[in-house]
């Protein structure tokens, strides 16, 4: 068993909570981290669970998710996606 320290955000403070992690979690996480390129707080990774495992339940807003609305008019041109930064950059 692995006992860790976290923060969780609560009615606008942070809140201290001391959890234990079974073996069995406490190696899925230790493997998904080794896996990540830049490997998150571990609060951060809690905190994402429990907000995720709280909006299945009906409780709290899920994370948003990314809606891009397609433009009624275009700019014309074709080939913005392949050359973006060619376009960013104003040349």
């Amino acid at each position: 068993m692995h006992q860790m320290v976290m923060l969780v955000l609560e009615w606008g403070e942070m809140r201290r909570a001391t959890i234990t992690i079974g073996d069995e979690i406490e190696a899925q996480l230790d493997a998904w981290m080794l896996r990540q390129d830049a490997v998150p707080p571990l609060t951060a990774v809690v905190q994402t669970a429990l907000k995720e495992f709280l909006a299945h339940r009906g409780f709290g807003m899920p994370s948003a998710k990314l809606r891009i609305t397609p433009s009624r008019k275009g700019s014309g041109a074709h080939d913005v996606s392949v050359a973006h930064d060619r376009y960013l950059a104003g040349k």
